[in-house]
């Protein structure tokens, strides 16, 4: 069984108006005084990001799913209880919905980075969900990233949390996504085809004296043996999180099967993957997207279920398949955190109430009910192969 890692990245909010409050050097400072007083420690791992209004929460690895999910929401309570000491709270919003200003952390790496990039560091304030996956060498790793490249939109449209930018509506579903890929690497890449010609092309891009290392879509982790997948924004709930990870896992597996039995993969040209990125970030799950095998535009349905048919050996054999299904199904019928946020705010008429209520769905205070709609996901053709896994409504 490949183990699961995971990367959670949060705002750190004002809990009586919502907006962001740059305190994550005083949360780490307290983080530290409760490490030093046990021993051993059990704390998760906490870091700081570029700007003081993020925390990231640093979780695995694990062989189980239940483990996994078990562990993101302590890790989200624990943080929690640590910004609510500093008066705040953590909440998962991949964007501020409420207008801010961030102030950087001060270390020379975050310096640089804002003397080198300006105004796309100092407005970065997003906030992703990086998934990390066991691979058995560099050169399996590898391709694996060759093999998961058109997988990884409906990914970023399952995830999408991110609709409010700096008090605005975006107009898009995840603008974490486009704030990103301001950064000179951020997004899909080439098909690679050997170790060597990954870490060479990594080098090479070193070598130019804008980036250290790349901000690619997925990557091999400079730090452990594995594979990380970085195009979700964080989720506003942990099944959703759990969601994610359970289908990188399976893509992983997947893909490294496909490398194993010797399948080549998709040569569908990088600037095609970049409309499917896009198309997935404007609509997350409310419009058409393009399909990872066809490279065409299809409904939402049908690109989940492609993906779902995709995997399901692999989560057949991990155990998690009921999960998957359950979840897809209820996303495809109640929206996902974009579209919830967006439908708080038509019944509040508040960012801030958004904000409010994001931060008890984030730790299970508070249920996130959303109701049910109408989907342009079904069509008559196509709705047979469905039926074993989502029931549409048409």
């Amino acid at each position: 069984m490949r183990t699961l890692g995971v990367e959670e990245e949060f705002l750190i909010v004002d809990p009586h108006d919502g907006g962001p409050l740059p305190i994550a050097g005083e949360v780490l400072r307290l983080h530290d005084l409760g490490r030093a007083a046990e021993a051993p420690p059990s704390y998760p791992m906490l870091a700081v990001e570029l700007q003081q209004e993020q925390l990231e929460v640093i979780i695995g690895p694990h062989s189980s799913l239940s483990g996994l999910a078990a562990e993101i929401r302590a890790g989200r309570s624990y943080a929690d209880s640590l910004a609510r000491k500093a008066g705040a709270r953590i909440t998962a919003l991949a964007t501020s919905p409420l207008p801010v200003r961030p102030r950087h952390t001060r270390n020379a790496r975050y310096d640089a980075l804002l003397d080198k990039f300006a105004l796309t560091a100092r407005e970065q304030l997003t906030c992703g969900y990086h998934v990390h996956v066991s691979v058995g060498s560099d050169e399996e790793g590898v391709a694996v990233l060759d093999r998961i490249r058109s997988w990884l939109p409906p990914l970023m449209a399952l995830s999408s949390n991110s609709p409010f930018w700096n008090g605005a509506d975006s107009g898009y579903a995840s603008f974490r996504t486009q704030a990103w890929n301001r950064w000179s690497t951020a997004g899909p890449t080439d098909l690679f085809g050997s170790a060597d010609a990954y870490h060479s092309l990594v080098e090479r891009l070193s070598g130019t004296g804008v980036v250290a290392s790349p901000d690619f879509d997925a990557r091999l982790s400079a730090r452990h043996p594995t594979v990380e997948i970085r195009v979700s924004d964080v989720c506003l709930e942990v099944r959703d999180a759990a969601l994610i990870a359970a289908l990188v896992r399976a893509l992983v597996e997947t893909a490294a099967r496909e490398w194993e039995a010797g399948h080549a993969p998709d040569m569908v040209p990088t600037a095609i993957l970049r409309q499917g990125t896009w198309l997935a970030s404007r609509f997350g799950m409310d419009a058409n997207l393009l399909h990872p095998i066809a490279h065409k535009p299809d409904t939402a349905g049908n690109v989940v279920t492609a993906l779902y048919d995709h995997v399901r050996d692999a989560l057949n054999e991990s155990g998690d398949t009921a999960f998957v299904e359950e979840s897809l199904r209820r996303i495809l019928d109640q929206g996902t955190g974009a579209s919830w946020q967006r439908q708080y705010y038509e019944r509040s008429g508040s960012l801030a109430d958004v904000v409010a209520h994001a931060t008890g769905v984030t730790h299970g205070e508070t249920d996130n009910h959303h109701p049910r709609r109408e989907r342009l996901l079904a069509n008559a053709e196509n709705a047979s192969r469905r039926s074993d896994l989502v029931a549409l409504r048409h």
